[in-house]
């Protein structure tokens, strides 16, 4: 599904303006009235109301009033109250506005704290709320009467609708720009935007539904160019890997994983299993002597390698080895407990210089490269990925996680961008981040992957991917959507918390299948 910045969204209205001589005043009724007609399809129940619509001055609140007169036109007991002065809405709201006070339609007026209360104090408990104060042109803190005006309306105990996105939410980022609505419903116009799936703000939305505004589907299609893509079941499952009837064990690609250490074996265990429950044909596991025994253990379908060492760790004369189990693999999969130990760091930044194969990249891996990021700079464009969380992340590229936080598509798209790397940023809406400068939003996932280990099984599931003949971005986005949907399907049979990274690997077939059957 595409998604548009609020600043592609301003484009695309501008040019079907310019291009098609659609007015805002059109767009603006198309959009009202659009929100209109699901209100009267979903909330039938509520009807004839008591109905609030609460307006702002702006775009938003010229959509309120335009879906006010509609409704009221229905039957259904509308009062708007604006929260501004009527002299202070302008362009196309004004208009809207001026139709609805000469229809004879119930309109107050608030601009200070102190009527705002005066004129919630008179009303009837109301059926239904529609948000339509800021919309997407927020873009600093709300506060003073405003504020207490989204107070009152998230304790009012009316099913709230809002429109475009609801109010408090910075729909470029999803940030909480101060108290923010809470909707049942929110409905937007022609494509999603960013702020709608990133969190917290995609957590206030409610349902969310899109209504068209008029602008023809080919003329939107030929304008809108940079669309970031939030990686739904759709887009996901066009990326799966053919399985030809005849295909075996080595049509499907070998996987090597270089991890663990003396203490870290799960992570290097959980790897493999990420790996195989991939769909890859094979996997060899390559780890420091001393924890080769206890992963040897472990493992029954997966390969094994024992590689030099010194105090539990990988030593630098492990390289030439690593070097030799090259032959017949197709990717590699470095990271997952390698530890931080100084020889261990200086040979995975060699391993990231030297490897030829595509690389996925993860866990001790990145730490080995905080601060020293020259050997991606070796490395072919676009061959590598990386999987930092957001403290990972901030150690790479020197910025805070609050920083990370704030902005993670821009951050994302600017180290992918430098680095020539695929940059999957993990979280709660996981961002990939192509070298070219396109972004994925992943839509799969719950807190059930809150737990240890979580990491270690994306990062051989992207790694047998790799193997299986996928692109790095293909393999990432694909990979990263699989971990989430089986932690999914897991929520629906287990709750979200308590899930472990084993029982993650075993569902991953299954919601591999799933896909396939779409």
């Amino acid at each position: 599904m595409k998604l548009l910045t609020v600043a592609a969204m301003r484009e695309l209205e501008r040019r079907a303006m310019d291009e098609l001589g659609l007015s805002g005043a059109v767009l603006m009724e198309n959009a009202g009235r659009g929100v209109a007609d699901l209100i009267s399809s979903r909330y039938g129940a509520a009807f004839p109301g008591p109905l609030l619509v609460l307006a702002g001055k702006g775009n938003n609140g010229g959509d309120g009033f335009v879906l006010a007169r509609h409704l009221r036109n229905r039957g259904w007991q509308v009062t708007t109250l604006v929260l501004a002065e009527e002299d202070a809405v302008r362009g196309d709201a004004a208009v809207n506005l001026a139709i609805l006070k000469k229809s004879g339609a119930p309109l107050r007026f608030a601009s200070d704290r102190a009527t705002l209360n005066l004129e919630l104090a008179v009303l009837p408990p109301q059926g239904l709320v529609v948000d339509a104060l800021f919309g997407t042109g927020l873009n600093s803190a709300v506060s003073g009467f405003q504020a207490a005006a989204i107070h009152w309306l998230n304790g009012c105990g009316a099913p709230v609708v809002a429109v475009d996105i609801p109010s408090g939410v910075d729909a470029g980022t999803g940030r909480l720009l101060g108290p923010a609505v809470q909707a049942d419903l929110t409905v937007t116009f022609a494509y999603p935007k960013v702020g709608h799936v990133l969190h917290p703000g995609a957590g206030l939305l409610g349902e969310l539904t899109l209504v068209d505004i008029g602008i023809p589907a080919a003329f939107s299609a030929a304008c809108v160019k940079d669309a970031l893509v939030l990686v739904d079941a759709a887009a996901a499952g066009e990326l799966l890997p053919p399985r030809p009837i005849a295909g075996h064990k080595g049509t499907f690609g070998h996987l090597l994983v270089v991890a663990g250490s003396c203490g870290k074996v799960g992570a290097a265990a959980l790897a493999a299993a990420g790996g195989l429950r991939s769909g890859a044909g094979l996997v060899t596991v390559a780890t420091p002597a001393a924890a080769h025994p206890a992963l040897a253990a472990q493992l029954t379908e997966a390969m094994s390698e024992p590689l030099p060492e010194a105090d539990g760790v990988l030593a630098a004369s492990a390289l030439a080895r690593i070097e030799t189990l090259l032959t017949g693999k197709a990717a590699v999969a470095l990271g997952p407990g390698l530890g931080l130990a100084e020889p261990t760091t200086n040979l995975v930044r060699r391993l990231v210089e030297a490897l030829p194969l595509p690389l996925v990249l993860d866990a001790d891996g990145l730490g080995a490269l905080a601060g020293e990021l020259a050997p991606l700079g070796k490395r072919r464009a676009g061959n590598t990925i990386l999987t930092p969380h957001p403290g990972e992340m901030a150690r790479l590229c020197g910025l805070s996680v609050a920083e990370i936080e704030a902005d993670r598509i821009g951050v994302a798209r600017d180290f992918a961008a430098r680095q020539r790397v695929v940059l999957v940023l993990k979280g709660a809406r996981t961002v990939i981040a192509a070298p070219d400068g396109r972004i994925f939003i992943n839509g799969s996932g719950n807190p059930g992957l809150a737990a240890g280990g979580m990491g270690d099984v994306l990062t051989g599931l992207i790694g047998g991917l790799l193997a299986q003949g996928l692109t790095t971005l293909d393999a990432a986005v694909l990979g990263v959507y699989l971990h989430g949907a089986a932690a999914d399907r897991l929520r629906d049979i287990m709750g979200d918390a308590g899930l472990i990274a084993g029982d993650l690997a075993r569902e991953l077939p299954l919601a591999r299948r799933a896909l396939a059957l779409k």
